[in-house]
């Protein structure tokens, strides 16, 4: 008979839940803008960015670029700390891609973060062909030293889907950078993005049941938002395609979510958008609206992340 797994409230193994089981309440995300850029901005690669990426570089509620870590930090504290007196914080590097620089200046960066107060950890987002030896040498020594987390954005396991998105990658450059995060005993997390154009729902749960067979210690799951500024936004005006419907992608949610194994910790159902970026789905802009779908949807279903693991990892 399947066993029924929950973690508090919910039928996923949210990373709120992981992170008050982890240090005894209440920890707050604070997202930073430390000024960096990208391979795929700065020539190196491209100048045109991935298709989705927005211009702040999908930091859009990350800090003021160009201020002080320390000074983006104390503008979203008192918010938090009025609601939770007792909050702890992981310092969030979201814009941009947060590893594509030299060592020495993320040495800087990172330390400042960890020593603001009631911070208890890292999270640092960043693309799989910006770690050099020289970078995973310090974020193991971090790791070594505090709460640490590296997001790599996945977005799809197909190749013409990764190339349509121009993210001057490959899965292979993926799954090279996971292996060597993982030998150093680094928790990661992938992102995948539901809804990309023309990609099939088939397709999309290949997509997951890849990501369930990975050594991960964290997803997020995005829908695709096609905004204001982005090239996605002049592709969908030239040649427009089918955005998810709100029934779709709740459904898909769920059916990657009973693929998962238990443990693996889910950082995110469904991303965020500014209001006046957006242009489509305009559904996904009534964001508690969605996730609670999704808990009805698990309930409905009896169901529950995990219940259809086949365990091979």
């Amino acid at each position: 008979m399947e066993k029924q797994i929950f973690w508090g409230d919910k039928r996923y193994h949210s990373l709120n839940y992981h992170l008050q089981d982890k240090f005894g309440g209440k920890v707050f995300k604070i997202p930073l803008d430390a000024g960096f850029t990208c391979p795929n901005r700065d020539g190196r690669l491209s100048r045109n960015g991935c298709l989705f990426c927005s211009a702040r570089g999908s930091g859009d509620f990350a800090g003021q670029r160009g201020k002080q870590l320390t000074e983006q930090f104390n503008e979203v504290k008192p918010a938090m700390h009025a609601k939770w007196p007792q909050g702890k914080y992981i310092a969030y590097f979201q814009a941009f891609s947060n590893t594509y620089a030299p060592a020495e200046r993320l040495r800087d960066l990172y330390y400042s973060a960890l020593g603001q107060e009631g911070v208890v950890g890292l999270a640092i987002a960043t693309r799989p062909d910006c770690l050099p030896d020289t970078v995973l040498d310090l974020l193991q020594e971090i790791n070594e030293k505090t709460c640490l987390w590296v997001e790599l954005g996945l977005q799809s396991i197909h190749a013409r889907s990764m190339q349509m998105l121009n993210l001057q990658y490959t899965y292979k450059d993926f799954y090279d950078a996971l292996l060597r995060l993982q030998q150093r005993k680094i928790e990661t997390c992938a992102h995948i993005i539901l809804g990309l154009p023309y990609e099939s729902e088939s397709e999309i749960m290949m997509t997951g049941r890849t990501v369930a067979d990975l050594p991960l210690q964290g997803l997020k799951l995005h829908l695709l938002h096609i905004m204001e500024g982005t090239p996605l936004a002049a592709v969908y005006r030239q040649n427009p395609f089918p955005a998810l419907e709100k029934e779709q992608y709740i459904n898909l949610v769920v059916n990657i979510l009973e693929i998962l194994p238990p443990e693996m910790i889910i950082h995110r159902l469904t991303g965020d958008s500014p209001r006046n970026l957006l242009i489509a789905p305009r559904w996904s802009l009534k964001k508690w609206e969605v996730l609670n779908a999704i808990n009805h949807c698990l309930q409905i279903r009896n169901t529950w992340q995990g219940k259809y693991f086949t365990g091979k990892r």
